[in-house]
This record gives structure tokens, sequence and C-alpha cells, in this order.
């Protein structure tokens, strides 16, 4: 599976990279069809301290799952967006199963 980073207005630190490379490598377990994976980062305008918003959007062969979080930091976030994706693959896994 191909990861590509991207961050608006901000540059991510090598251990967020790190941390974002491991947990969406994860995703691989429950579907082996995974082409790409593309994270966006960014921050939100709004007050509160749940400004950091984690965009994942994973592209498998037919279909592209999308989900966008967010969180008090962009590691949360990310594994939220990658639990989300996770109940996605499962669900996708079992309807082919069935047919």
């Amino acid at each position: 599976m191909n990861i590509t980073i991207q961050t608006v207005h901000f540059d991510a630190s090598s251990r967020l990279d790190s941390f974002i490379h491991q947990k969406v490598g994860k995703l691989d377990q429950f579907s082996d069809n995974i082409i790409t994976a593309v994270v966006t980062l960014r921050l939100d305008k709004s007050e509160t301290s749940e400004n950091k918003l984690a965009e994942i959007e994973l592209d498998i062969p037919g279909n592209k799952l999308f989900a966008k979080k967010q969180s008090k930091t962009f590691e949360e976030a990310v594994d939220l967006a990658c639990e989300a994706l996770r109940k996605q693959l499962v669900k996708r896994k079992e309807k082919l199963k069935v047919k």
C-alpha cells in the first residue's frame, strides 16, 4: 500500500509521520487489496481545542473508502479515522462473502 501524507499550512513532524504510517499500515490486515491511502491533516479555524482534522481516503479496487475525524491531537484524529475505516473494510468484506 502506498501512503501519502498531505499537510495543509504546516509541516508534520517525523514522529507524527511514522505514527501515521504505522496506524494506516495496520489496515492491510483487514484488506490486502488497498492500493493507496491519502492522509490529509489540517487545522480547523474553530476556537475549540478540538481543532485538529484528519481525513483518510483509501483506494481499493472498485471503490473508495473515506473517513474524516476531528480531535484534540492529530494522533487521536488519525486513530479515530483508522478505526472508522477498519469498520468499513470489515463490513465490505462481509458483504463480499455473502455474494
